[in-house]
């Protein structure tokens, strides 16, 4: 006789259980959605919400450079690079890539995310210390969870704690420092300076994952570390391709002996089909319009200032950056989706950032500057955030 079926392990358990966690996160003001953007960069909303610093996503050339691609080597890459996925257009990049940030070689990987995982995997195991900065992005800590290393989060760019923490790890170990260049949600950079010194003196690697610096800093867009610091220094360089240089896709760059590890045994890299060939000719073209045209990264630095300037002097709660990303600081997602709303209301793009992405009490607006935008849109926001920071003190 067939037992009676267990309550327990009802077929709708885990339904229940997605249907209490979604109604969590609308109650706790954490439900994010998705909206359907227009291709045009004014309407309906104007963005300052994506990371297309210099206006690349969009420009033509790069999309012409896109659709040649397919058109010579196809849609798509048919299958891995170890199978026979590495088509041209990949081999070019991965060159240009490594002559970009001053590395003896590059490889491509599908995803940013997947570079890290990729790398971690690899450099870690379980007798594998990782000390990571507590603001990393979520790739970089999941990457040392998948690879089973002990990893303990260093207080954001403090180099003390760092150096205590590493003083304190058993020294038979093999060490790993890894940190994101540019905090994503919070716009300031690491102090690679520092971080490569106290590696140096602990004999630990340091990675840094340069995805919001790749294009816009640094010499001919190299990035945070690029030419300024030798493999030497930092010996794992990921960088990522969807951001300031428009297109999709990651690298890693560094060595004969770290890019050959991550070709033999970086499980993304091994059983991922490579991106399609179209998206390598765009990124090419995009890397010799970021070269070609300075003046982009040059407009776009000159928002930066001229956005903060006038946003101090509003009174507005900024972060500490000078990187395209300027967080305004609100606090509660309360507060943080009403300013979204309103913001959404008048025609702006913006990023209503909140736990997990950020601790909690540190709710955000992540606007996002690129140097397609006019002023005039620009100085359009900051009279809309002027009024709403108006109407609340009124209002207290």
């Amino acid at each position: 006789m067939t037992p009676p079926p267990n309550p327990s392990t009802s077929p709708d358990m885990l339904k229940q259980r997605l249907e209490s966690r979604l109604a969590q996160q609308r109650e706790d003001d954490l439900w994010r959605e998705r909206l359907i953007m227009s291709p045009n960069p004014r309407a309906p909303l104007r963005d300052f919400a994506s990371n297309d610093y210099l206006g690349l996503a969009r420009d033509p050339r790069v999309a012409e450079a896109q659709a040649e691609g397919a058109r010579q080597e196809g849609a798509g890459a048919g299958a891995s690079h170890l199978v026979n996925g590495h088509l041209p257009a990949h081999h070019a990049l991965e060159e240009r890539l490594a002559e970009l940030t001053g590395r003896p070689r590059a490889l491509l990987f599908s995803t940013g995310y997947m570079a890290n995982l990729g790398v971690l995997q690899t450099l870690c195991s379980g007798d594998t210390r990782v000390f990571q900065d507590r603001l990393n992005h979520a790739s970089l800590i999941d990457g040392a969870r998948l690879a089973n290393a002990p990893s303990r989060r260093f207080h954001h760019r403090d180099m003390t704690d760092l150096d205590r923490l590493m003083s304190r790890a058993p020294r038979d170990q093999a060490r790993l420092v890894a940190s994101d260049g540019v905090f994503s949600m919070d716009g300031d950079m690491a102090d690679v300076e520092g971080l490569a010194a106290t590696c140096q003196r602990h004999g630990a690697w340091l990675m840094i994952d340069d995805a919001h610096g790749v294009g816009v800093l640094g010499e001919n867009g190299a990035g945070l570390v690029g030419q300024r610091f030798s493999t030497h220094q930092v010996p794992v360089l990921v960088g990522t391709l969807g951001k300031a240089l428009g297109s999709f896709g990651a690298f890693v760059a560094g060595d004969d002996v770290l890019i050959e590890a991550l070709t033999q045994f970086a499980r993304p890299y091994i059983y991922t089909t490579a991106q399609p060939p179209g998206v390598a000719r765009a990124t090419l073209r995009a890397l010799d319009i970021s070269e070609q045209e300075p003046e982009r990264r040059e407009r776009l630095h000159a928002h930066i200032a001229r956005f903060r300037q006038v946003a101090e002097t509003l009174g507005l709660p900024l972060m500490d950056s000078i990187t395209p990303i300027q967080p305004i600081l609100l606090g509660s997602n309360q507060r943080v989706l009403r300013w979204n709303q309103a913001l959404r209301e008048a025609g702006f793009m913006v990023g209503a950032i909140r736990h997990p992405t950020v601790p909690r009490g540190m709710a955000r607006l992540r606007i996002v500057l690129n140097a397609q935008q006019e002023w005039t849109d620009i100085q359009a926001l900051l009279d809309v955030l002027a009024e709403l920071r108006y109407r609340e003190a009124q209002a207290s």
